[in-house]
Order: C-alpha cells, then sequence, then structure tokens
C-alpha cells in the first residue's frame, strides 16, 4: 500500500520552504511533488498540517547504557527517544559493562538492536580492551562486527603510544578513531569549569587545558600515522583553534560540537547536577568561539552525547553526581528556537548539521529527501511552541532545560517508510 505524505514543507533554494507531498511505497521514497493530486482510494494519506520535513537526523554521540546499566536506558528506551527527536540513525558509545571490545560481545549487542530498536543503531567499539587498559582491541574483527568507529568515551586515552599504535591500525584499515580527549593529570577531581564560577561555588574545576593539550598531541599523532581522528564535543575556544590549524594543515580530523555547549556556559550554572556534564559548561568565550567554529567549518557537526542517569544518581549534588545530561530529544527545538529564529544560523544549516554534516564525518550510508531513498523522514512542528516537560520518552529526566519553551517540536519519525514516533 501506498502511504502519501501530504501538506509537509521543505527547505529549497536560500532556506525558502516549499509545499511538499511525498509517496513512500515499499519504505522507499517514490515520489515528491510541490502540488497536490488526486490519490488513490487505497492509499494511506497522513496530513502533517505544514510541518517541515527532513530527511532523517544523526546522531555521532550517544549513551544507550546497555548491556549493564539498564535503570539509566535501553537500547529499547533510547532508540525511541531518538525517534522522539527526529533521529533515524545513531552511533552508541561503548562506555557499558561489558564493553564490546570482542567480535562476540558486539555481535550481541547488535541481536539485541535487532530485536529492540526502533531507529538504526550502529555501535562504537573501545580504543582499548576494557577502556581503562592499554591493551589493544583486535580492530579488524570488531570491524567486521559492525564497529562504526573506535573510542574510550568517557576516559581519555592517557598513554600516548597507546593511542599511536591504535592510530596506526586504524589507519591500515581506514578506520576512524575518535577521541573524548581529556588529560586525567589535569582535570584531578574537577567537576565543572576552571573559573570565576568554580571558585564562587567553591567547587573544584576541570581546566580548558586538559582538553585541548590531549587534542594537540592527538592531532600530531594522527598526522604521523595518517588516521582519521574524530574529536568528541569539543568544548574550548583552544580546541577550536587548534583543530582549526590542523585542518589547515591537511591533518585528517573531524568534531563535534553539543546543543548544550553552544546554548550554555558556566554563567548558567545554578546548584544542580543537571547541569553537570564532561567536559563541563565552558566560558562565555569557549561558547563563542564554538559557535565562530561551527559557522566557519572548523566543527563539522552537532552531536547530543545524550547521557542518561537516574534521578538517585544526580541527586547526589554537583560534587558527587555522575556527569551527563540527556540530549535526544528536543535538541532540534533548542537549537532552531535560540538560533534559526534569532537569525544567527539558517535553517538548512542546521538540518545539516544534524543530518547530512554528520553522516559525512563517518562516511555513513543514510537516506535522503529525494526519490529513490529510504523513507527515514522527521517532521519539525515550527509554527507553535512547546514547553519541554519533566518527564520523558527516555527512562531518564537529567535534563538542565526542562521547562525551556521551545518551536521545533518533532511531530513524527519514520523509519523505512513506517511511523516509529507520532506526537
Amino acid at each position: 500500500m501506498k502511504t502519501i505524505i501530504l501538506n509537509a514543507q521543505r527547505i529549497v533554494k536560500d532556506n525558502l520552504l516549499e509545499p511538499c507531498f511525498i509517496t513512500i511505497e515499499n519504505g522507499l521514497i517514490t515520489e515528491i511533488k510541490s502540488k497536490k493530486e488526486y490519490y488513490p482510494s487505497n492509499a494511506e494519506l497522513i496530513d502533517v498540517k505544514g510541518a517541515l520535513v527532513t530527511s532523517g537526523l544523526v546522531d555521532l554521540h550517544v549513551h544507550l547504557r546497555e548491556p549493564g546499566f539498564t535503570h539509566k536506558e535501553t537500547i529499547k528506551s533510547g532508540s525511541q527517544a531518538a525517534a522522539r527527536g527526529g533521529f533515524t540513525t545513531i552511533c552508541a558509545m561503548p562506555n557499558t559493562n561489558p564493553t564490546p571490545d570482542t567480535f562476540e560481545r558486539l555481535h550481541d549487542f547488535y541481536e539485541i538492536v535487532k530485536k529492540e530498536a526502533l531507529v538504526h543503531v550502529l555501535s562504537y567499539a573501545p580504543i582499548t580492551q576494557g577502556l581503562k587498559s592499554n591493551n589493544q582491541v583486535n580492530q579488524d574483527q570488531l570491524l567486521k562486527a559492525g564497529a562504526v568507529a573506535f573510542t574510550n568515551d568517557g576516559l581519555g586515552v592517557q598513554d600516548a603510544n597507546t593511542m599511536f599504535l591504535a592510530m596506526k591500525q586504524a589507519a591500515s584499515l581506514k578506520a576512524i578513531i575518535a577521541a573524548h580527549a581529556e588529560d586525567e593529570s589535569l582535570k584531578g577531581n574537577g567537576v565543572i569549569h576552571e573559573g570565576e564560577m568554580s571558585f564562587k561555588m567553591g567547587l573544584p574545576g576541570i581546566p580548558s587545558i586538559s582538553e585541548s593539550s590531549q587534542i594537540a598531541r592527538d592531532l600530531l599523532l594522527a598526522e604521523a600515522s595518517g588516521a582519521h581522528y574524530h574529536v568528541c564535543h569539543v568544548s574550548t575556544n583552544e580546541s577550536v583553534r587548534i583543530i582549526r590549524e590542523a585542518k589547515k594543515a591537511g591533518i585528517y580530523v573531524t568534531c563535534e560540537v553539543t546543543p548544550h555547549h553552544l546554548l550554555l556556559c558556566d554563567e548558567n550554572l545554578i546548584n544542580d547536577a543537571n547541569y553537570k556534564m564532561n567536559p563541563p559548561l565552558r566560558g562565555k568565550a569557549d561558547q563563542k568561539a564554538l559557535l565562530e567554529g561551527l559557522l566557519d567549518g572548523t566543527i563539522d557537526c552537532i552531536a547530543s552525547d545524550h547521557a542518561p542517569h537516574s534521578i538517585e544518581e544526580k541527586a547526589q549534588g554537583l560534587l558527587r553526581a555522575p556527569f551527563g545530561i540527556i540530549g535526544l530529544e528536543y535538541g532540534f527545538g533548542l537549537l532552531y528556537t535560540h538560533f534559526v529564529k534569532t537569525g544567527i544560523f539558517s535553517l538548512e544549516d542546521l538540518v545539516k548539521w544534524m543530518s547530512s554534516k554528520a553522516a559525512e564525518c563517518f562516511e555513513l550510508d543514510v537516506s535522503s529527501l529525494s526519490v529513490g531513498s529510504i523513507a527515514d523522514l522527521a517532521f519539525f512542528d515550527l509554527e507553535n511552541e512547546v514547553t519541554i516537560p519533566d518527564h520523558f520518552v527516555s527512562k531518564s529526566s537529567n535534563s538542565p532545560f526542562i521547562g525551556r519553551k521551545i518551536f521545533g517540536d518533532t511531530v513524527m519519525t519514520m523509519v523505512d517508510g513506517k511511523i516509529v514516533w507520532r506526537g
């Protein structure tokens, strides 16, 4: 049976919106027309009432917590949250228990994905066995099991030779090394950004140099090895500067920024662990540099770093609570409201940074809004304002954005032509 999407709007040249009627058959887009026509009586008609339609969003940085921490999130609930936010492809981080550091463990992860996931889920594998060791994983075997890239996210690789060996192995296999860059000897026991707010609040700080110094090390290792190096959740002015210079020098580096680092800085901190994440909310100058880096192409894409934790864990306060906030469900709307509606960047750019540009970083084969493509689609209401609630599709609710009013909420998400979320 045909499914026909009525009264959508798509982005055309110069950020103009054009009426759009989309026909879907057998999971594929078979027609896109700008005018309403006669439709067969046996077609399923879905009127989206002027919603923006885009290709499904892509998130390179998501924590699904399964196996090992299913009280926080599961593959099923995390993929539901992704669909709620308009994402149709997500990449899951490997800091689970056990870590997917062997062919068998990664295979087991994908078996759960086949049964439970509502969207396309790809998995990273660790750089080293168990994340904390210096023992290399077998990248070749893990790529065969479906690893999208390699990372020890949550932990910077502290030993330079370990990282260099991993990069050389990755370069020989045309694989990607993605890094949570953080020198633990400089981070110490910090919990928020080291600056005026950490002194005011009497809390140990995490200096910017703990991130940027390790990125500088890794960029030189990437240059020497020829590896593709991807920097997760860039947060500092210095990091943006050295990545910009590395790109000019021809080093193969890509990077991402999170919505929360674009939207917030340490001046927004309150004594609430829902504002605690790693990297932390940095200073105002860092926030400005991130926006400039996104606009000039130094930063390639936007990723949520969706990191769910239980209410009990986050109730321990800034000093003791774990790092991380959720971000899948309302990221598009927050960015649309604060940056597109205010004219800071275009709707077309926002969609690209959250879909095609993200996919390009990892050369992912994802859908597009075109005839013949798989019907992985997202629909957003640009006209009506909603308030972010204190309950989520995710199993967790650790967000600093509860109560924010936004435009651009997700009204429907389709994967392979099937509706997986409808608001």
